[in-house]
């Protein structure tokens, strides 16, 4: 008898282990990284043609190529909410920085000085946000 109740606590024992591994093993895992995200969405001026808003956005990678402190960039835009006929919002962009001080560098670096002369010609209105924890 004593074997069997010390079968039964180990089998109990075991099953509450390995629902409890599962427990642990499923839950969804996510991050609070310290980064710095810029995200902008643009609105292009009606006469920019499709080549010049994708040298506009080729200048995003070519300042992350240059510019310390950019970590990732995003260029695809796969939609941009709130978009209408009167509100034309039809692109975006991501920069990820290391730190606010990244972010300083690149608002002075000569490298985005020349992305701009790019840039600012064929946008009509863009908005940028930078977001962290």
């Amino acid at each position: 008898m004593k074997r069997s109740l010390l079968r039964f606590i180990l089998s109990a024992l075991l099953l509450i282990a390995v629902f409890a591994a599962g427990l642990v093993i499923g839950q969804n895992k996510y991050g609070m990284p310290k980064t710095v995200i810029h995200v902008v969405t643009v609105k292009w001026k009606p006469e920019a043609t499709p080549q010049q808003r994708q040298k506009a956005l080729e200048g995003v990678k070519e300042m992350a190529e240059k510019i310390p402190g950019i970590k990732n960039i995003w260029l695809k835009t796969l939609r941009v909410q709130g978009t209408s006929m009167e509100n034309p919002y039809d692109a975006a962009f991501v920069i990820e920085f290391e730190n606010e001080a990244a972010i300083k560098t690149y608002e002075t670096h000569p490298q985005h000085e020349e992305w701009y002369k790019v840039y600012i010609p064929i946008r009509a209105e863009s908005r940028s946000h930078q977001i962290t924890n």
